[in-house]
């Protein structure tokens, strides 16, 4: 029964994503639409990525100059570790684990409520591809600006563990910039980035999905939500293992 939902799931996921990917009615409504999803998917979003960022950033320099005390190993290494968990895990995969709970449930929420209030039927009446017209510039504009987010999150959390050596006697900021210069790959960002590409996709997608779907009343509409982010996370941090294994190995 399990695997009859799973494959249900996928084939309507299928024909929604092959309707969302189709083109346009109108070209002027979707960059009408887009950049107003850009602000509301990536810009509104700034600010909480800032806010988590800087401070696991703090912690993680902490908690990694606590518990790494030998004396045998370099005073840099600090700041190796946080720079190395920001680049490869944090600012990618923890953070659009964050990114599935905020954008995923607005997007999930929005489409399901617009579901249940017949308005997606009013424009399917009106000979309107509701699919292409309301999912494709979200999905567009957090793709194309997730990598943003990323970049500033790993920026801000290296600012972090720089905080450390200004407000703590934990660690010298001399040590902790040697540290998140010293053997440095810039392969890491583009890993990176283009983990994100795949998960941004994965947190539009999958919740304009459960949000399409949403039959019934406001109760469905939560219900809706809570499955988007729930199966996106799920999602993400299966192809993350993928990603890792074929980009990293």
């Amino acid at each position: 029964m399990l695997l009859v939902t799973l494959f249900k799931h996928i084939g309507s996921y299928t024909l929604l994503m092959s309707k969302v990917f189709s083109k346009p009615d109108s070209w002027r409504m979707f960059f009408r639409q887009f950049p107003k999803e850009m602000e509301k998917l990536v810009v509104n979003s700034l600010g909480i990525v800032i806010i988590i960022s800087v401070f696991i950033g703090f912690i993680m320099t902490v908690q990694t100059k606590l518990n790494t005390s030998d004396p045998l190993l370099p005073t840099y290494a600090t700041g190796l570790v946080t720079r190395d968990t920001l680049l490869l895990e944090f600012s990618s995969t923890i953070m659009c684990l964050i990114l599935a709970g905020k954008v995923g449930s607005n997007i999930a929420s929005e489409i399901g409520t617009m579901r249940i209030t017949e308005q997606i039927d009013a424009l399917e009446i009106m000979g309107v591809n509701s699919a292409n017209y309301l999912i494709l510039p979200k999905i567009a504009a957090f793709v194309l600006l997730i990598p943003c987010l990323v970049i500033v999150s790993m920026a801000t959390g290296l600012v972090g563990g720089y905080f450390v050596g200004i407000f703590t006697d934990i660690l010298t900021t001399a040590d902790y910039m040697v540290g998140i210069q010293y053997a440095f790959i810039p392969y890491y960002i583009f890993y990176s980035v283009v983990k994100t590409l795949f998960f941004g996709f994965i947190i539009a997608s999958v919740s304009s999905y459960y949000g399409y779907y949403a039959y019934g009343g406001a109760l469905d509409v939560g219900k809706a939500s809570t499955n988007a982010v729930v199966n996106s996370s799920v999602i993400i941090l299966l192809f993350n293992i993928v990603i890792t294994n074929l980009m990293l190995n």
